[in-house]
């Protein structure tokens, strides 16, 4: 039997700094222990404490530097140096070589193990420098996924990739067309790129004289390939059979699904849908990934604020929350990051969409299919006779399925859904007129989330620019903000960029259901003075949140107008 855990270094630290109590802290030793991981991973994995905070404590306790791992490109880390065997089993990583100094990125400076093992493997004089244990985890996983992953298949036969069978039953017609080996090893390079370039959706499109296939990048679509329209059916048969689809069927839309697997650890999925045009099939693939879920909070971009709105109202044992926002601005992203927070072994959650997007352990899933009567109104029904703590409807889309997620919501379940409208004041009216009473929707509806997602401005090339006065009041800034002469930038573009922008941010409205607002919506009021209640209440509308992304110099003010003005 293993000896009791005692505080020592770190852990004693963060008890006399009073950051953790002292049983507390040594539950987390036993439970690190028994997981086999360190320490400081428990802690932030478990939402104990915040990794930055754990590690500005290690810095003072082991006079140790610490570092940003977002400031490192992952093409500059010396990977080959340590195996990635070491790399997974001590959680640690190298960051920069220096003659025969190796230093060493680790979460745990009691980790004596990792440094020594390092050492001993390389031949080289290591050093230990601290890193966020939450960022170190992301980091390794991204390296263990792309060495033998991605790189090394667009190496290979582009033939050989290996797609795991998604189910169903792909008909043989045309399977001569779907297995000519230029088409299978075009349609391979192109699932291939676009992951690679961080593409949400690919676009396949037969036109009369011409075919062409676009990615959408950071939210805007852009032309990669424009192969011999002749092969456009060649293209539509072999998408059909890897999503198994019914290759004779052209004449209906049909759904279907793709699972690639990239490495060992990592597999993407890619939702399929088919249409047809006037010249053949449009087909378009839903990337999905699956890591995306798991983010975290402060990785979607809300506001302090904003992040405390939600927390709080995902520690509300019943209530509902809603997401609503355009197709592709994140609104299942930000629902799922909500259900990681709370998949807890003591909670029952269980989520009905059309289709599950994201794949997550502990959570129950269920796919509507209306063909055979399982509908969201349905599968609600079917929730509420298995003792949930947690429901999660993919979308509230007419009156049935909105009267039974209300009465969820006021007897005891927590309830998250999305809605399509533009903010969420509009929300509320939306509600109201699928025939919601209003008195059910001021009971039952705890928080809104309005959003939209806009591209980040590229650290590498984003450049100072000079906005007169007169036109940032006309945009939309406050006094305050315009005599506080921010520092604006503008997208330029790079070799590291996509026209200036890399990655997106979240911008969002965050709106609690206060009581002033309650009683606007008894009262059958408008979904303007329901607007002017929670600015009067200090909420930030969409627009005021994305001027806020400008100040912060995350985007640009000609970004922000993409996605937020009226």
């Amino acid at each position: 039997m293993s000896a009791e855990p005692r505080l020592s270094g770190l852990s004693r630290k963060l008890v006399n700094d009073g950051l953790l109590d002292e049983e507390k802290a040594i539950n987390a030793l036993k439970s690190a222990r028994a997981e086999k991981i360190t320490f400081t991973q428990y802690l932030v994995d478990n939402n104990i404490l915040a990794a930055k905070k754990i590690a500005m404590e290690a810095a003072i306790e082991f006079g140790l530097p610490v570092f940003d791992l977002d400031s490192i490109d992952l093409e500059s880390i010396p990977k080959d140096t340590v195996e990635d065997k070491l790399i997974e089993k001590h959680h640690a990583i190298p960051l920069f070589k220096r003659g025969n100094r190796l230093y060493i990125g680790i979460a745990d400076p009691t980790n004596l193990a990792a440094i020594d093992d390092i050492k001993f493997a390389t031949g080289s004089n290591t050093e230990a420098v601290l890193v966020e244990a939450d960022k170190l985890k992301k980091i390794i996983e991204k390296m263990l996924d792309d060495d033998g992953g991605m790189d090394d298949m667009l190496d290979e036969e582009m033939g050989d990739l290996d797609f795991e069978d998604t189910g169903g039953e792909a008909t043989p017609a045309e399977a001569s067309e779907a297995e000519d080996g230029p088409v299978v090893k075009f349609v391979n390079k192109v699932l291939l790129d676009a992951i690679k370039k961080g593409a949400s959706d690919i676009h396949f499109e037969p036109y009369e004289k011409r075919y062409r296939v676009r990615l959408r990048i950071d939210g805007v679509l852009r032309e990669i390939a424009s192969p011999p329209v002749q092969l456009g059916s060649k293209f539509s048969a072999r998408l059909k059979v890897m999503s198994r689809m019914d290759t004779a069927e052209k004449r209906i839309p049909q759904d279907g699904r793709i699972k690639l697997k990239i490495s060992k650890n990592k597999a993407i999925d890619f939702r399929v849908n088919t249409c047809p045009t006037l010249f053949g099939e449009k087909i378009v693939l839903r990337i999905l990934d699956p890591s995306s879920a798991s983010l975290g909070i402060d990785a979607l971009g809300y506001e302090e604020d904003q992040k405390a709105l939600y927390l709080k109202a995902l520690a509300n044992p019943y209530g509902m929350i809603l997401v609503t926002g355009p197709t592709g601005s994140g609104k299942t992203v930000s629902l799922y990051t909500g259900l990681n927070i709370l998949n807890r072994e003591d909670t029952n959650i269980s989520t009905a969409e059309d289709p599950v997007e994201i794949n997550l352990e502990g959570i129950n899933q269920v796919n509507v299919n209306e063909k055979v009567g399982l509908t969201f109104d349905s599968a609600l029904r079917a929730f509420l006779r298995q003792d949930p703590d947690i429901i999660m409807v993919g979308e509230i889309r007419d009156l049935a399925t909105a009267e039974i997620a209300v009465k969820a919501a006021q007897t005891g379940h927590m309830v998250m859904s999305t809605l399509h409208t533009n903010d969420a004041p509009l929300t509320l009216a939306r509600l109201v007129n699928m025939g919601v009473p209003p008195f059910n929707i001021a009971s039952a509806v705890s928080l809104i989330i309005a959003q939209r997602l806009g591209r980040r401005l590229c650290e590498k090339c984003k450049a100072v620019i000079d906005i007169p006065e007169a036109a940032l009041k006309e945009e939309g800034f406050t006094d305050e903000q315009i005599k506080a002469k921010p520092t604006l930038y503008k997208a330029v573009g790079c070799d590291a960029c996509e026209a200036g922008y890399k990655g997106r941010v979240g911008i969002y409205q965050v709106m609690p259901i206060s009581d002033a607002i309650g009683r606007i919506i008894m009262n059958e009021g408008t979904a303007h003075e329901v607007a002017d209640q929670a600015k009067a209440d200090g909420i930030n509308d969409l627009r005021q949140s994305a001027i806020l992304k400008v100040i912060q110099g995350i985007t640009s003010l000609e970004e922000i107008n993409r996605v937020t003005k009226d």
